[in-house]
């Protein structure tokens, strides 16, 4: 598998290597070569597979001239360790729950495959420092699905005070080779301290520098095959005029599920629903890509004004010849949020707000004869306080965060500045 530098068509690497590089020059995302697709006949079929076969057979497409498909089917298998499930919430719209793994959250998938691929990449005595910025969900997935690996260091850059409890608790509390900073400033000052951190090739070179956001491509093709799971749990008329409304913050799961229907998969639209932090909407509205300060919602998880991932779905776009204004989108409110639960709840489906987001703007847009799915990125209880607020009920912690609630936090607080970070990198 070729992959290109979307800002310098010229750097080209293999799969290995991008997985190992994270990023390529001028921080630029990579992005597949060659864009297979299925035979409608080739997707029936692999609908009836079972998850990690099927899994195994979507990635081989892109990389099996770097990985043997057996080698591939035993990683997926010990990286996807759980289901995700479609649970009906009306008779046209349903969720797909992708909050069943260890971490409770959609980025348990990409998070254990990119451990598994790092692995399969890396030599034996090559050590790794992996750092990635957190807006919530992503920091507990990769300290998890790393933790005490051999020779794999990572460091998690999250914004103080601006993300639920329940999640800082979930990776702030492990220790060993999982190392967290609480940066003073939102997750934009985050994610621009991980792009200094590889702008400055010393840096890269003396600690073995990569990172495990979303813009590893490693990450985003395993984020792939849970679509191709939601729909092979649909009944057959029901694929045919199916909509997929994706809570989107880094726009890495919206550029997923665009790969997926790239593949052949049958999906009549998307959308992409974002919060008050609106850049993307606000583009596809009014043609200007102006983003604003980042604001703090109830769906801390998508609290991104610059998302990184955005220059692929433009990129599948234009290779696909397909036109943006296919692509529906909205911007929600807190107060919106917090209604379209209790609505949700009205009809015995509980959420929280990232899912809620999704949900609304598939009710309001979906269309006579479609029918909706929306994604339930994290368990409800990641988000208790104000979940429970809002519902004015009480949720049950489930066991992976029960055990953690009570634990000391181990993390560093920093101001946003690249100069400690980067002493911290170096000598910590």
């Amino acid at each position: 598998m070729k992959l290109y530098n979307l800002k310098d068509h010229n750097e080209q690497v293999g799969f290995a290597q991008a997985v190992k590089q994270g990023l390529g020059k001028q921080q630029g995302l990579f992005f597949p070569l060659e864009l297979p697709e299925f035979e409608s006949t080739d997707i029936d079929e692999m609908l009836e597979m079972d998850f990690v076969t099927r899994s195994s057979k979507i990635l081989s497409a892109f990389i099996s001239d770097e990985i043997a498909p057996h080698q591939l089917h035993e990683r997926l298998k010990t990286a996807f360790t759980f289901p995700a499930p479609v649970v009906n919430v009306t008779d046209d719209i349903a969720a797909l729950e992708l909050f069943h793994g260890p971490t409770l959250a959609f980025k348990d998938f990409g998070g254990r495959f990119m451990a598994q691929m790092l692995a399969w990449a890396s030599g034996a005595d090559e050590k790794i420092t992996i750092l990635t910025a957190t807006s919530g969900d992503t920091g507990a997935a990769v300290a998890h699905a790393f933790y005490g690996m051999d020779n794999v260091r990572v460091v998690i850059l999250y914004p103080q005070g601006k993300i639920s409890p329940l999640q800082e608790k979930l990776f702030c509390t492990l220790g060993g080779n999982i190392q967290t900073i609480a940066i003073d400033g939102d997750f934009d000052v985050c994610q621009s301290l991980v792009k200094q951190a590889f702008d400055d090739e010393v840096l890269k070179k003396a600690i073995g520098l990569n990172s495990a956001n979303s813009i590893n491509i490693s990450r985003l093709l395993a984020q792939i095959c849970y679509y191709f799971e939601a729909v092979a749990q649909l009944p057959q008329e029901k694929r045919n005029q199916l909509v997929i409304s994706v809570p989107s913050g880094n726009f890495g799961d919206l550029t997923a599920g665009l790969l997926a229907k790239s593949l052949g998969l049958p999906v009549k639209r998307f959308i992409a629903a974002t919060n008050a932090n609106d850049t993307v909407p606000r583009f596809l509205t009014g043609g200007e890509w102006q983003p604003n300060v980042t604001v703090a919602t109830l769906s801390n998880a998508m609290d991104v004004s610059q998302p990184n991932n955005w220059p692929r779905v433009e990129e599948i776009f234009r290779r696909k010849t397909w036109r943006l204004t296919e692509l529906g989108f909205g911007a929600v409110d807190d107060d919106t949020t917090k209604s379209s639960m209790r609505e949700l709840a009205d009809l015995g489906y509980f959420s929280e707000p990232h899912a809620a987001i999704a949900y609304r703007l598939l009710r309001d847009q979906l269309q006579d004869g479609e029918f909706g799915l929306f994604l339930g990125t994290a368990h409800p209880a990641k988000f208790k306080e104000s979940v429970e607020a809002i519902l004015e009920r009480t949720l049950p912690l489930p066991d992976a965060l029960a055990e953690r609630a009570e634990l000391p936090l181990l993390s560093h607080k920093m101001a946003a500045d690249f100069a400690p970070l980067r002493e911290f990198l170096l000598h910590k």
